[in-house]
């Protein structure tokens, strides 16, 4: 028995096509179990979770390609016909090379039912799909390196025409493991649900593909644990087990200077509010006392919308203009709704270069770094970016899609030695060291004015408790992201707003620690 580190037996990973073949073989080597044992027993799981989608009186059109995908779509068809399902399988065939396993489960499908496979040869003989049919895509796997052409490209367009609910195998055909954007759109599964063998992709992770995904999930099949171990790749997505770790547990002794004194710099003329959702963040995440530099205009505001909070006035009635010195705090956040007046700028560059401790930046600050090139050298291990793309377009450059989003998100992060916090439906946390930590938490109820203005409070509020930078921000995303999800599911995504999120943020707490404490 081989034991394992915690992180590396618990958070789940994100691998590249080819480690995925790399642990298959591994499996199938070390375990040991024969390669057609394997595709059995990813299709009996497959089959699982296909039955609970679907109905006996459903028409269950399998579409198979030729390759190991294609062979889990011929077995599953078989399991399907043995449990009473109407399934039939089409075999685009595409190309002569078959593998052993692929060969095997034509044949068990044949010798149950020869009608139950039909082979497809050309696109005049590719099959009617009504609109109130099952697909099951298994042309392609993850592996796919160029964008399908001829008679592949032709069934993809007419299973997506079809308007039928489309099951894929492991990834929609046509879409590669990690880059799309040289793929062409027209010839990719548009799938309802997408069934993830053991791991989810890395193109699973990036909003355009999102139309051919669907809603994807992951299905284990049992791949060998020390294989997923000590496979190295720098995507991780952590899950409530690995963010529990993380989490302090309070003692019986301790008082509000053990969590820490954080500084706010937030608000301007007509935007306080953005200050008092990241002070209401901060105190709900744990602080134990926080300070919010203000304007004048803002100083009644702020005391009577947060009173647990003190209040820093500054000079200027409706910006930020000098930000007394912040050396005595043990975490700073600064942005929200600051605007980017040159005074708002000077206050900035003095907060960067006279700080050292952790800070985290959003918003404003992130604009007026981008306004004024050179500034994020100013950056330094302890700081936090959290750009939603735009602003983090402005801070890096335009990008072409998701997968170049993340390279250059790896990249700054690494150039500047800061940690980026790149807002999106799953959230990118990038550190300096070029690790990736995919949130799977939140929901589009979020997608609010005000949202981000909370997350950085959250943050804030864990590095005055001393949490560290990394673990504060995939700690703060994940908090961020689950207290939405328990705003949403005592309303509904279309009320959720970011005093909402606030609201649930002891939920969401209370969630990852329960039956762990």
């Amino acid at each position: 028995m081989v034991n394992l580190p915690y992180n590396l037996q618990q958070m789940p990973k994100i691998f590249r096509s080819q480690q995925i073949k790399n642990i298959d073989g591994y499996t199938i080597a070390n375990e040991p179990v024969i390669p057609h044992a394997l595709m059995e027993r990813a299709s009996r799981e497959l089959f699982v979770r296909i039955a609970s989608m679907t109905d006996r009186s459903n028409d269950i059109m399998v579409f198979a390609g030729t390759g190991n995908n294609g062979g889990d779509g011929l077995a599953v068809t078989r399991m399907m016909r043995d449990a009473g399902y109407r399934a039939r399988a089409f075999v685009i065939n595409i190309s002569p090379n078959r593998s052993p396993e692929w060969e095997t489960n034509l044949q068990m499908l044949r010798q149950k039912d020869e009608n139950a496979v039909t082979m497809i040869d050309n696109a005049e003989a590719l099959p009617i799909i009504p609109s109130e049919a099952v697909v099951i895509d298994a042309i392609f796997g993850s592996g796919l390196t160029r964008s399908p052409v001829g008679l592949a490209a032709d069934a993809i367009r007419r299973i997506n025409d079809s308007g039928a609910m489309t099951i894929a195998i492991d990834t929609p055909s046509g879409l590669p493991g990690e880059d799309s954007s040289s793929s062409d759109r027209s010839a990719i599964i548009r799938a309802s649900v997408t069934l993830a063998i053991e791991f989810p992709r890395l193109s699973f992770m990036f909003s355009e593909n999102h139309p051919f995904i669907g809603k994807w999930v992951v299905v284990p099949i049992g791949l060998h644990p020390v294989a997923i171990a000590t496979t190295d790749t720098p995507f991780q997505i952590p899950d409530k087990n690995y963010v529990s770790g993380l989490l302090r547990r309070r003692s019986k002794f301790e008082h509000k200077g053990d969590y820490g004194h954080a500084l706010l710099v937030a608000g301007s003329y007509g935007r306080m509010g953005a200050a008092i959702l990241a002070a209401r963040a901060a105190l709900r995440s744990g602080a134990g006392l926080l300070t919010c530099h203000v304007p004048a205009i803002g100083y009644g505001i702020i005391q009577t919308a947060v009173p647990e909070a003190m209040a820093e006035v500054d000079k200027s009635d409706n910006f930020i203009s000098d930000i007394i010195n912040p050396a005595g705090f043990d975490a700073v956040g600064a942005g929200p709704g600051t605007g980017t007046e040159t005074a708002v700028q000077k206050s900035l560059h003095a907060l960067l270069t006279g700080y050292k401790g952790p800070m985290v930046l959003d918003a404003d600050a992130l604009n007026i770094i981008a306004m004024n090139p050179g500034w994020e050298k100013l950056l330094t291990g302890n700081t936090i970016l959290t750009p939603h793309p735009k602003e983090f377009s402005r801070l890096a450059g335009e990008t072409s899609g998701g997968y170049e989003r993340l390279m250059r998100q790896v990249s700054f992060s690494g150039e500047q030695g800061c940690i980026v916090v790149l807002k999106g439906a799953h959230t990118s946390v990038s550190t300096p060291d070029g690790r990736v930590f995919f949130n799977n938490t939140g929901n589009p109820g979020m997608a609010t004015a005000g949202s981000g203005d909370v997350l950085t409070g959250i943050i804030l509020g864990l590095l005055a408790q001393g949490y560290s930078p990394e673990d504060a921000a995939v700690t703060g995303v994940f908090l961020h992201g689950l207290a939405g999800d328990e705003a949403a599911a005592t309303g509904c995504m279309e009320s959720v707003i970011a005093s909402d999120i606030v609201a649930n943020i002891h939920a969401a707490y209370s969630k990852v620690r329960e039956d762990l404490l």
